[in-house]
């Protein structure tokens, strides 16, 4: 990843993503929030562009965490199955967009869900969506020879 690119967080979750970096928050860095939105819609299947943006956040804060630069590459792996090349160099930029949307998505997804619960508390209510995505089947697996095939296909 080059170390000038950068991901858009979006501007009308401002305050949840402020929310949930607080100091009694469940995330210590905006980063680590917008990878967990980005599963989260992945998983909801919730992409949702956007168009005004807050801040945008070095690209390179992903690699210093464990495995987020390969959430970026699975996201879109997993948006775009039938086009393995867009794992490839040149379509970075098409990967940070679908991660993007994705973590938009899931954005409203915990929006909705705070609203829905009536509560403010973000780290019980993350923890119940991890907990809840642990303890049910994503709707498509991908297999580990999935995997396999993909990592093998020349770019």
């Amino acid at each position: 990843m080059a170390a000038d690119e950068r991901f858009r967080r979006p501007a009308e979750h401002e305050r949840l993503l402020n929310d949930l970096t607080a100091k009694d928050g469940p995330f210590r860095a905006m980063v680590d929030a917008l990878m967990f939105a980005a599963a989260l819609g992945c998983r909801k299947g919730r992409r949702e562009p956007f168009e005004k943006a807050g801040e945008a956040i070095r690209l390179s804060l992903m690699e210093g965490r464990q495995y987020g630069d390969v959430l970026i590459d699975m996201v879109a792996a997993s948006e775009v199955q039938d086009d393995p090349k867009i794992l490839a160099d040149d379509r970075l930029s098409e990967r940070i967009k679908i991660f993007e949307d994705y973590a938009n998505g899931g954005l409203y997804y915990l929006q909705g869900e705070i609203n829905a619960r009536g509560s403010n508390d973000l780290t019980a209510i993350v923890s119940s969506l991890v907990v809840d995505a642990l303890a049910a089947p994503p709707k498509q697996e991908i297999t580990g020879s999935d995997l396999l095939e993909l990592a093998e296909l020349d770019y």
